[in-house]
C-alpha cells in the first residue's frame, strides 16, 4: 500500500469537495516510549487513509502529536481504531472549538517520523517528560489564577499570543519552544520559587513537557491546564463557568484561529486597524505570517509589502530566479517577524 501522499494541493482539493464529508478537527498527544518508531508511523498511515482521515502527526521515541481531521462518519471507527493501541487508550481527544472557519483545515494526511515530537532543545538523559506537574480543570484554573500568588505563563509563540491569551498571562516574546524554556526561567521564575505556577498552550502538549521540565529543575508548585485551551474552552461553555481567555486560539492548521470571544486584541500589521485574521504572503520566496485586514488584503493582494506585491506580477521564470538557492524549508520562512510591517505587536486601544 502507498505510504505517502502524491496528489497536488489542487487534485487534494478536488477530492475532498467530491468526498462530501463533513470533518471533526481533533488534536491529541501522548508522551510514551516507541521502540520502532517507521513501523508504527506506516501502520498508522495505513489504518487512517482507510478512513479518509486528513491532518498532520509527528511520531517519534518520545510519543506522538497529532492534529488531524477525520469525516464525521468515520470517527467512531477511528476512536476504537485508536483506542485498540495500548499505550493511546483512552487518551484525551481535543474537538477543535470553531469548525466554521473553512470545509478543509487540512488538504492530505502527513506522518512524519521525527527525533522528538516537540523540540525542546533539552539533552538532559535523566529528564522524564512523564513526570509533570498538577493538571487544572476549568474550576481549578480560574481559581487558582485568581490567587495573587500565581504565576500564569503562556507557552505558546509570540504571534500565538498576539491574537489571544488568558487575562492576567504572562506572554514572552518568543519564537519557539525550545526558545521559552530558559527565558522563562531566568526572566520570570527565578525569585518566584515559593508562588504557584499555572501554565498553558493550544492543546497541552508544550505545557506537559514544560511543567515535566520546571519540576525537574526544582520548582514545587508546577500545574498546567489540562487539555489546553481547547479543553477549556469547550469545557468552560459546557459547564457554564467563566470563560477567561479573551480574543482567538491561533491553530496549525488552514484555519489558523478558533474564536474563543469577541473580543479583538490585535491590529493590522499593515494598517493598525483592529484585526486577528492571520495570513501567509502570497509570494512563494516569502510566505511571511503576518495579521492582515480585509482592506489591507486587497490593497496588497495578500502579500506584506509592496516589494512582495512587485513580485508576484513578474514572469513565473523570474519568480523562480528570485528564489533560486534559497532552502525550500520552512526555515526560510518567518511568523510576522518583519521591518516592513509598521504595526506588528501594536495592540488594540480597544483591549
Amino acid at each position: 500500500m502507498q505510504l505517502w501522499n502524491k496528489l497536488s494541493r489542487e487534485e487534494l482539493v478536488e477530492k475532498l469537495n467530491e468526498s462530501g464529508f463533513k470533518f471533526v478537527t481533533v488534536s491529541f498527544y501522548k508522551y510514551a516510549p516507541i521502540e520502532n518508531v517507521q513501523v508504527f508511523r506506516d501502520h498508522l498511515f495505513q489504518m487512517w487513509s482507510e478512513l479518509d482521515v486528513v491532518g498532520r502527526t509527528y511520531v517519534a521515541h518520545e510519543g506522538i502529536n497529532a492534529q488531524i481531521s477525520i469525516p464525521i462518519p468515520n470517527f467512531e471507527r477511528f476512536r476504537n481504531e485508536l483506542y485498540s493501541i495500548s499505550f493511546l487508550d483512552g487518551v484525551r481527544l481535543n474537538i477543535a472549538v470553531d469548525e466554521s472557519a473553512t470545509e478543509h483545515p487540512f488538504l492530505k494526511l502527513k506522518i512524519k517520523v521525527r527525533p522528538k515530537i516537540l523540540a525542546d532543545g533539552l539533552n538532559d538523559e535523566t529528564f522524564n517528560p512523564s513526570d509533570t506537574g498538577k493538571h487544572l480543570k476549568v474550576e481549578e484554573f480560574n481559581a487558582l489564577t485568581d490567587d495573587p500568588e500565581t504565576i500564569l505563563i503562556d507557552m505558546r509563540n509570540h504571534y500565538e499570543t498576539e491574537v489571544g491569551h488568558f487575562k492576567g498571562a504572562i506572554t514572552p516574546d518568543v519564537d519557539t519552544f525550545r526558545d521559552s524554556l530558559p527565558i522563562i526561567e531566568e526572566e520570570i521564575l527565578k525569585g518566584n520559587e515559593d508562588k504557584n505556577i499555572v501554565m498553558y498552550c493550544t492543546g497541552g502538549i508544550r505545557c506537559e513537557k514544560a511543567s515535566a521540565w520546571f519540576k525537574h529543575q526544582g520548582y514545587k508548585n508546577v500545574h498546567q491546564l489540562e487539555g489546553g485551551i481547547i479543553k477549556y474552552a469547550n469545557d468552560a461553555k459546557a459547564s457554564g463557568l467563566e470563560n477567561k481567555f479573551i480574543g482567538k486560539n491561533f491553530v496549525f492548521d488552514e484555519r489558523r484561529g478558533e474564536r474563543i470571544s469577541d473580543d479583538i486584541i490585535a491590529v493590522c500589521h499593515q494598517c493598525g486597524e483592529a484585526c486577528d485574521t492571520h495570513t501567509n504572503c502570497v509570494n512563494d520566496a516569502c510566505h511571511l505570517l503576518f495579521i492582515q485586514c480585509d482592506s489591507c488584503k486587497e490593497k496588497y493582494e495578500n502579500c506584506c509589502s509592496e516589494d512582495c506585491q512587485d513580485v508576484i506580477h513578474l514572469p513565473e521564470e523570474e519568480q523562480k530566479a528570485l528564489r533560486k538557492g534559497k532552502e525550500n524549508s520552512n526555515k526560510i520562512f518567518k511568523k510576522g517577524r518583519s521591518e516592513k510591517l509598521k504595526f506588528k505587536g501594536s495592540a488594540c486601544m480597544d483591549a
